[in-house]
């Protein structure tokens, strides 16, 4: 998704462009009353098939009188398709940047790190990484902004951008009771798995993400499947 850079005082904000949000707002409303108009013309079909299935949802519906069936109609599938652009913009990632910190806003929550804490920022496929000095993750979040907008708002407030994850090379796939993990990392993993694939929704799962981190393990998810690195200690 194309992003927007915007400048706010000493702080430069990177998020969805305004062009981007105005389509969401107009285009869902307007594919969700086309979806409600295709609704109604398919319970019409429907009840004329008497092979077809769905024969009770279908009566029901083609049951209504017009206008209120086709005003319905429309009218149910533009709330729905409000709601999914609502939810759209919730989820959005916000990043806003300045000299003394790094703020990430989604889903109502946001999370402040100080330019002391933050070594560097960079990609990993959809979500962007930031990496504390000793190469713990402070954050990873799922995020469509453009790569060029994020490095230019964390450069350009003396923030180090990287190209890529530097430890990429030291994540293994995770296996039942592999070896060399701290105690209680194993039993973590394990109860992660049945989450991995629906992590960016799943409380659950980002809260055992959180618990790994506790222990110095650092996860990551792909194609359904678990790497895991250990965090440096200060000393190597």
């Amino acid at each position: 998704m194309v992003t927007g850079q915007a400048r706010r005082g000493a702080e430069t904000v990177v998020r969805d462009p305004a062009s981007a949000t105005l389509l969401a707002w107009a285009g869902f409303p307007l594919l969700g009353a086309g979806a409600g108009w295709l609704v109604r013309l398919l319970a019409e079909w429907v009840v004329s098939w008497p092979w077809a299935p769905f024969q009770g949802p279908a009566e029901l519906i083609a049951s209504l009188p017009e206008p209120a069936l086709t005003v319905g109609a429309l009218v149910v599938g533009a709330l729905a398709g409000i709601v999914v652009a609502g939810i759209g913009q919730w989820e959005s990632l916000v990043v806003t940047v300045d000299t003394e910190r790094i703020r990430l806003a989604r889903k109502g929550s946001t999370s402040e790190f100080t330019a002391g804490t933050v070594h560097a920022g960079c990609l990993d496929g959809k979500y962007l990484v930031l990496l504390g000095h000793d190469g713990a993750e402070l954050a990873r979040e799922p995020a469509g902004l453009d790569r060029e907008r994020l490095t230019g708002a964390l450069r350009e407030h003396g923030h180090q951008w990287l190209d890529e994850d530097p430890y990429l090379a030291e994540f293994r796939l995770w296996v039942p009771d592999t070896p060399g993990l701290p105690a209680g990392a194993n039993a973590l993993l394990a109860a992660r798995q049945k989450h991995v694939g629906k992590i960016d929704g799943d409380s659950s799962g980002r809260e055992l993400r959180d618990e790994l981190a506790k222990l110095g393990v650092v996860v990551r998810d792909r194609k359904k499947q678990q790497y895991w690195r250990l965090v440096r200690q200060a000393d190597s």
